[in-house]
């Protein structure tokens, strides 16, 4: 029995190892680079043995999969989340609406998705863009069911998603990339983050609302952020944090 409980410790502190390197990786590669990152870095602010991260992971390439597996995953399970939340006989444009916004307001307060797609656009190796869009498929049934039932109910009015996830995007990035000129463009909540973001999040709002033809009485009036993302965890604990 004791073999067997001690057994089971040495096994979830090699998980908890694993999942400090992974942290460790993420917010490194999103904050240098993927390139300006090495094992030797990880393991230095990850306070761990440069040869027990090769045992983990074997790679940088491999850390960076790992990485990507779990944030892939999270964002498949938020998702869906938000999918499930929404009332079966809700008008297929206020759900539309409520997704685009609130998956927004995810990226904000999780950018390290959007951070890694930046990043590996930014590298000359097309792998590890095309390793992070491996599951495209399957995001690409997310959007095509939900706008598919709203494009079949307006034949005549049909909206792409793939254009509503552009501007989702280019939002999100907007926000990371630009964060200095959100300092200017609000000068009176230059030092408060969660302020400049909900103000940038009002202005999709307000997009997305005219777009779907949302009435003012039925769109999200938040005060943060954080009041419409769903907490759920990562497979990665803390990874967005």
């Amino acid at each position: 029995m004791t073999v067997r409980k001690q057994g089971r410790r040495s096994a979830e502190a090699a998980e908890q190892t694993k999942c400090l390197i992974l942290k460790v990786a993420a917010d490194m590669f999103c904050e240098l680079g993927y390139e300006r990152v090495s094992l030797r870095n990880i393991s230095e602010k990850a306070g761990v043995s440069h040869s027990l991260i090769r045992h983990h992971f074997g790679s940088k390439e491999k850390i960076w999969q790992a990485v990507s597996d779990a944030l892939d995953e999270f964002m498949k399970n938020y998702m869906a989340e938000l999918i499930d939340e929404m009332p079966s006989d809700m008008p297929y444009n206020h759900k539309i609406y409520r997704f685009m916004v609130r998956m927004l307001a995810f990226a904000l307060r999780n950018p390290h998705p959007v951070q890694m797609i930046a990043d590996a656009i930014r590298q000359n190796d097309d792998a590890l863009l095309q390793y992070f869009l491996r599951s495209k498929d399957e995001f690409e049934a997310i959007f095509i069911n939900l706008f598919g039932d709203y494009n079949d109910a307006h034949p005549d009015a049909k909206i792409d998603p793939w254009e509503s996830k552009w501007q989702m995007l280019v939002f999100a990035h907007g926000a990371i990339s630009l964060a200095p000129m959100m300092q200017e463009t609000w000068p009176e909540d230059a030092e408060n983050r969660d302020k400049l973001l909900i103000n940038h999040w009002r202005i999709f709002n307000n997009v997305m609302a005219t777009q779907f033809n949302i009435d003012k009485k039925d769109m999200l009036q938040p005060d943060s952020i954080s009041e419409i993302v769903i907490d759920i965890c990562c497979p990665i604990e803390d990874l967005t944090a």
